[in-house]
């Protein structure tokens, strides 16, 4: 703010003189000296002179003239002046003159002295008079007389007349001289109607004399003092009380001073109301406008904006803000851009145009931090912005552009002013609204809140504008920022102004503030911005800001700052400061700044000759390529010319490392495994791939070797730079051999001399021999030139843009082609163990019963190569059904819930063990669930220290039993009289405590009636009834009693039961009932309510069965011992009425298809119903399929005779499909035999005689070089046609047929849509070389040969792949609809659904072909 008078921009406030607190020197109070009062050597401290230093400290530590002041308190601007200060004369004449009326104010337009003679608008000089010259209330301090006090001699002498005569006329005199002295200052004051106040110090002493009240009375009339707050006394007080009567004083004064200021404006509304009535008081001269020497008068305008400015500042001093704001600061504003707008009021680079231009700005600061006073920071940032736009505006058409640095100066010092003004307000209450998103909960809060800062129109003017700077109040760094960008744009004009005045020798620029412009520091003042800038974005950053757009603001800021040394040529300071900003950068991943900074940064090396700072930040600088407007080879020479020209500091020195962790690589690289996981010994295929960058040129850079390091125990592989291909190619592919924990394979070599967007892809595989993972951990590049040695590590993970490339697999150089690797983590690889293969059968015979001990078989069998430790956990777990009781047993194991480590021992490969796990259930009904976990170790491996590498594999199956009642049973009761008579009176047992009256009560007969509720048959063996006995019973028949019930049933008892014997022993079926009955007599009470008591039974039935009918299994094995031919084999069972078996199982079916040597097996369960040797179902199996079907068939029938030429065929291949053609075309006789390709018995191998020809045209080759006289020949006779036939044959091979075995083998939608597309392209390139209806024109050749198998085929992926030879080609479609209907290729073709029951492996990628396995890997087909 030092731009601007300080007078201008500060808060005002009533302004109070305060004199007479001056500290007078070593001198003696004013008090005479009487004859009688002693004198005493001792010097005294005055307690006046403490007194008025004290009062003094405490005025000057009232309100201080600051800025920004929004408190409203009762307060004054304070200033201690001499008690014979003078005030300014209001006019130059003396009032007595004749023309003191006409006269005007020295500071006055229309006074010839005044320095804003003629038509100046306001100085500042008027501010300064009114806060430092002119007060609104005069306190004035003095001292009052008084007189010595007297001590008589003895305490009964009377007062002494003569000396009380002599005080009251010394006082009287005192009083008068001091009541003229305030008299006299009364008068100036009364001239300007300034309030006079007068305080008196006196003694406490004096405080009670009784003649105090009449001298103050005496000294108030003399000297003319106003009766209202007019007069103090102050006696010598503590600092406390000081404090307090310094607070009173001002707010006994402060209406006073309001009307002090009142009358001034009410002066000046006068005085605008009549220059608004009059256009103008004194005549405008009739002279041309700018004429130099002639005086132009202010014009209304200017008037109106004096006037308008003095109103608004006496209501500034009043506190009334906003009066000023609204009613006079914004007019008068107002009406200087009026005047602004017109040349002819005020002519550009003018005193005055200089003079209101300032007070314009000055105008603009008043009115936004009076909105900012009161919270409306939308309209205080509103005005600023629209200050800056109109006189934006201005400039243009005054010729100070945005070309000229005067603009950039004045929009710098605006932005500069407002970031002061609310660093000001910041440090006192001010508080900078938050621009996040608005949560409308939060601002039914805010609203609520005494202390929010923002309104709701704010708050709904941030909702729609958004966070444009320019349209919300930023924190006071956004606007140093800003006037530091401007500050820079001014020294960038500036800069061009003095290079065309050295240019042209001659002034550039003609404007007056040039010489000036020469003067000033630009670059210190724009650190000092930046700096500012920098500090308060770090102190306003949240943190926990989810945004890092205002950290990164920040961090450009400091960039600037480091870029604003450099320029200023501190190369040392701005080198620690990029060290230190750049690591922020690198982690921010910010690019785009780096960039730049790492640009100046080398400059800085470069000017301090540090040369391996210069290599590093050149080497850095290759990862985010040359800038657009530098050549993309100027790294590059840099690098070299650095390397050439100099040589490391030490003599034998270590390589440079160079390590570019965080920052970009120098390369794109992905790293990619073909599988997610392999088994132990079993090789992973990987590809590491390096892009060179596009934007930068490294083709020159002698890079001599790569290192590709990886995790684990793998040593590295080093591979050292060739020049053996003259031309590098867009890919090279490099062949890194295998790689295990012993070494590695060969010693690679690649040209390393990258074109822009070449790469290099390393392939190779690595196996472990124990489990782990893999990857590449890190690759270093080894630079060699001359003494240098750089070596620059990076990780191949790292990506070279803000997003990751996706993973992609080369599969093929020429022409290079990817594919793209669907996987989420595809740059690593698991090493996990074989899995054991253990087979685990739980057998039993659901569903179990309650109660009885349920067995179930667990075999286990060692099906792998290996010896194996079993161990089995079993786990019973909890069910929901309420009141049950379960149990597990497991050899010597027992547990409700859970058996562990039963040992199985150890199992030799194809041996079989079983254990019998016992679940006893009781309770109630319901699924009972057992999890069996089966844990297999390779007897004598080496445990590892990591529990988690262990070679264990677990085999786990969950069995569920359901659990039924074997017997349900229910009741019936029927009540009856007792059928004997009563005991008579007489009868003397009746009195006996044990009898029993069968005639005095009833009985009960109760039907126990028992189903068997399973499925399995039982054979019950006995039937008991558990009788209960009741308390106080009798002994009853057999000893068996009841328990008592209830009081009122008095005795009860169980007479006899049913035998039931005669049911023991028998077989009883599902649903088959016995039943046993009792009956019971009762002596009931006289009270008992049948209604509400209950009798409980007799006790409780135990029945004791076992099952019959126990399932047995049935197995038949079916093989297919044909050496050639595929079976179709139907089963059907037969069952007769009087077998003694019921079959649960398969009646009638057919055997999935069975090739040469297959195998499957059938499983009935048989429930035996008889006993004894009992004949099996009969059953009848019958293979209903013929070696071939279709058109194949008949060829293969009329080849059966034997011949010199075997032709060893497996019907389905499409590659045998081949050499069959070739046969039928030539003509040869064979003898046909059907072989499994996938199953070569050892007697089949050993045959064969001849050599094995895979390729069609080794077959072609052989059957012309055996069979010279079959004609025709499928190969052409000229060497060039012949040689052109092998290269499309060649293509069918490796594009045609990869592809076609890629889409049929594809499971994911996106892995298909590539596949269709890949094979597209192909047949589409095949089809363009079609010259005929054949591929070499009219004759049938070995490129129709090699490719119309799969054309046979096609109609597989027609139906499941959405291939359709019509989106191939018209061309594709028209040559394959006539290659198929070649005599050849129909006498060698099979029936469509005979293909797909072959074919629907490949489908569902299950196919274990060698095809099948590299398509799968990535591999080429064999």
């Amino acid at each position: 703010m030092n731009s601007y008078p300080p007078e201008l921009l500060a808060q005002l406030a009533p302004v109070m003189f305060v004199a007479g607190l001056d500290v007078p020197p070593s001198t003696p109070a004013p008090v005479a000296q009487s004859p009688t009062t002693p004198s005493t050597p001792r010097a005294q401290q005055d307690p006046f002179v403490s007194l008025t230093s004290r009062l003094r400290e405490a005025f000057v530590a009232q309100r201080k003239v600051a800025i920004w002041q929004p408190e409203k308190s009762k307060s004054f601007q304070i200033i201690p002046v001499d008690k014979a200060v003078r005030f300014p004369p209001r006019k130059l004449v003396p009032q007595d003159d004749p023309g003191y009326s006409a006269a005007h104010s020295p500071l006055s337009p229309l006074t010839v002295s005044s320095p804003l003679h003629p038509d100046g608008l306001i100085a500042p000089i008027w501010i300064r008079k009114h806060t430092t010259l002119v007060p609104s209330v005069f306190v004035l301090f003095l001292r009052i007389f008084e007189y010595p006090p007297y001590t008589p001699k003895s305490p009964l002498d009377p007062p002494d007349p003569d000396r009380e005569r002599e005080r009251e006329l010394e006082e009287r005199k005192r009083d008068a001289e001091l009541s003229a002295e305030v008299a006299l200052r009364k008068k100036s004051t009364n001239e300007r109607n300034i309030k006079l106040t007068v305080v008196l110090m006196a003694t406490r002493r004096m405080l009670d004399d009784p003649a105090l009240d009449g001298r103050l009375t005496y000294i108030r009339r003399q000297s003319g003092l106003d009766s209202r707050a007019a007069l103090f006394v102050l006696s010598p007080v503590s600092q406390a009380e000081l404090g307090d009567f310094v607070k009173s004083l001002q707010q006994a004064l402060y209406e006073p001073a309001l009307e002090y200021y009142t009358a001034h404006s009410k002066r000046v509304r006068r005085k605008r109301n009549r220059h608004s009535q009059a256009v103008s008081s004194y005549p405008v001269p009739h002279t041309p406008v700018g004429t130099a020497g002639l005086g132009r008068p202010l014009r209304p305008e200017g008037w109106t904006v004096r006037y308008e400015y003095k109103m608004a500042c006496f209501a500034e001093f009043r506190g009334e803000d906003d009066i000023a704001l609204k009613l006079h600061y914004q007019d008068a504003y107002g009406m200087l851009i009026i005047m602004f707008g017109s040349t002819a009021i005020l002519p550009p680079r003018t005193k005055r145009w200089a003079e209101a231009k300032v007070l314009a700005d000055c105008i603009n600061i008043k009115v936004t931090k009076l909105y900012l006073y009161n919270n409306e920071h939308a309209l205080a940032l509103s005005h600023h912005n629209t200050h800056i736009r109109k006189f934006g505006d201005f400039s243009r058409g005054w010729g100070i552009g945005e070309e000229t640095f005067e603009f950039w100066s004045w929009i710098a010092r605006q932005h500069r002013i407002l970031a002061e003004l609310l660093e000001h307000g910041t440090q006192s209450k001010l508080i900078i609204p938050d621009h996040r998103p608005v949560n409308p909960a939060l601002v039914a809060a805010q609203k609520l809140s005494i202390n929010a800062p923002s309104s709701a129109l704010e708050i709904e003017a941030m909702r729609t504008m958004g966070i444009n700077p320019s349209h919300a109040l930023q924190h006071p760094g956004y606007y140093y920022y800003m006037a530091a960008k401007c500050t820079e744009a001014r020294r960038e004009r500036f800069l061009a102004a003095t290079e065309a005045e050295v240019r042209f020798k001659s002034p550039g620029n003609p404007s007056p503030g040039f010489a000036n412009e020469k003067k000033v520091e630009h670059l210190i003042i724009i650190l000092e911005l930046y700096t500012k800038a920098y500090e308060l974005f770090k102190k306003y950053a949240p943190a926990n800001a989810q945004n890092q757009n205002q950290g990164r603001l920040t961090l450009w800021i400091a960039y600037r700052i480091g870029q604003t040394y450099y320029e200023s040529g501190k190369f040392e300071m701005a080198v620690r400061f990029f060290e230190r900003i750049a690591k922020s950068y690198r982690r921010e991943k910010w690019g785009l700044l780096l960039r730049p900074l790492l640009a100046t940064w080398y400059a800085c090396a470069r000017q301090l000759g540090d040369v391996e700072l210069s290599i590093r930040l050149l080497v850095e600088m290759l990862g985010y390529g040359a800038e657009d407007s530098d050549d993309p080879s100027s790294l590059e020479e840099d690098l070299l010319a650095v390397l050439k020209s100099s040589v490391p500091s030490a003599p034998d020195p270590e390589p440079m490392l160079i390590d570019l962790a965080e920052s970009q690589p120098i390369f794109g690289s992905t790293a990619v495994f073909w599988v997610s996981e392999v088994k132990v010994g079993e090789p992973a295929a990987f590809q590491l791939c390096l892009t060179a960058p596009t934007n930068s040129t490294i083709a020159s850079l002698p890079f001599s070797s790569v290192d590709i390091q990886f995790s684990g125990n793998l040593p590295p592989v080093t591979v050292r730079h060739s020049l053996e291909e003259s031309e590098t190619p867009l890919v090279q592919r490099v062949d890194l051999g295998h790689i295990s924990s012993s070494g590695t394979t060969g010693s690679p070599t690649a040209n390393f001399r990258w074109q822009p967007d070449a790469s290099v892809v390393f392939t190779g595989t690595l196996s472990s021999d124990a489990p782990t993972s893999f990857k590449i951990s890190k690759v270093v590049l080894t630079l060699t030139e001359g003494p240098w040695t750089i070596q620059i590590p990076f990780d191949p993970s790292g990506t070279r843009a803000s997003a990751a490339p996706a993973a992609r697999w080369l599969s093929s150089v020429d022409p290079p082609r990817f594919l793209p690797i669907g996987r989420e983590d595809s740059s690593s690889v698991i090493i996990r163990h074989r899995p054991h293969n253990i087979l685990m059968t739980l057998s039993h015979k659901g569903p179990a019963y309650l109660d009885e001990d349920y067995p179930i078989l667990v075999e286990v069998t060692n099906t792998d190569d290996r010896e194996l430790e079993i161990t089995a956990d079993v786990l019973l777990q909890p069910t929901e059904i309420d009141g049950t009781e379960n149990v597990i047993a497991l050899d010597d194991e027992r547990s409700p819930s859970l058996i562990k480590g039963v040992n199985f021992g150890a199992l030799q490969p194809g041996v079989s063990i079983v254990k019998t796990l016992h679940l006893i259930s009781s309770g109630a009904a319901g699924d009972r669930m057992v999890d069996v976990s089966i844990q297999s170790t390779v007897v004598g491996a080496k445990q590892p220290e990591n529990p988690e590498l262990q070679d264990m594999t677990e085999t786990l199956q969950t069995l569920v039993v359901p659990t039924l009642d074997a017997i349900k049973a229910k009741y019936d009761v029927v009540y009856k009289r007792a059928p004997g008579s009563r005991v008579g009176i007489a009868d003397l047992r009746a009195y006996d405590h044990d009898f029993w009256d069968d005639g005095d009560g009833g009985e009960a007969v109760v039907t126990a009636q028992m189903e068997c509720a399973g499925p399995w048959g039982l054979e019950v063996t006995s039937v008991k009834l558990l009788r209960e006995v009741l308390p106080f019973s009798g002994p009853m028949d057999g000893g068996l009693t009841m328990r008592r019930i209830t009081s009122m049933l008095r005795r009860v008892t169980v007479h006899d039961c049913l035998q039931t014997s005669y049911l023991l022993g028998l077989d009883y079926l599902a649903g088959d009932e016995f039943c046993d009955v009792c009956r019971i007599s009762m002596d009931l009470g006289e009270d008992l309510d049948l209604q509400e008591a209950a009798i409980i039974g007799p006790g409780k039935y135990e029945v004791c069965w076992r099952r019959l009918h126990v399932p047995i299994s049935l197995t038949v094995t079916i093989q297919n011992k044909h050496p050639s031919r595929s079976a179709n084999v139907t089963i059907q069972l037969e069952p007769d009425p009087s077998d003694g078996f019921v079959v649960a199982g398969l009646r009638s079916g057919r055997v999935p298809i069975m090739l040469p040597g297959g195998e499957e097996k059938i499983t009935w369960r048989l429930i035996p119903i008889d006993c004894g040797y009992i004949k099996v179902p009969h059953m009848k199996i019958v293979d209903k399929r013929r070696a071939i079907a279709g058109n194949a068939k008949t060829t293969v029938e009329a080849h059966q005779e034997p011949q010199e030429l075997i032709f060893y065929s497996g019907w389905f291949c499409p590659y045998v499909q081949r050499s069959w053609i070739c046969l039928e075309e030539k003509g040869i006789p064979y003898q046909y035999k059907e072989v499994n390709p996938y199953k070569k018995e050892k007697d089949f191998l050993g045959s064969i005689r001849a050599k094995r020809y895979t390729r069609v045209s080794s077959s072609a080759n052989f059957f012309d070089d055996a069979f010279p006289s079959h004609k025709p020949s499928i190969l052409p006779g000229d060497a060039y046609t012949k040689a052109y036939a092998r290269i499309w044959v060649d293509f069918v091979g490796k594009s045609c047929v990869p592809a076609f075995m890629r889409l049929i083998q594809a499971q994911e939608e996106e892995k298909r849509d590539l596949a269709r597309t890949e094979l597209y392209e192909a047949f589409r390139k095949f089809a363009a070389q079609v010259k005929g209806p054949y591929f070499l024109g009219d004759e049938f050749s070995l490129v129709d040969v090699a490719i119309v198998p799969w054309i046979t085929r096609d109609y597989i992926v027609a139906e499941n792949r959405k291939y359709s030879r019509e989106d191939v080609s018209a061309e594709w479609k028209r040559y394959a609809d006539h290659v198929e209907q070649r005599e050849s290729v129909l006498k060698t073709k099979s029936e469509r659904e005979k293909y797909a029951e072959i074919y629907g492996r490949y489908l569902r990628d299950e196919a274990q072909s060698e095809a099948a396995k590299a398509i799968r890997s990535g591999r080429v087909i064999p």
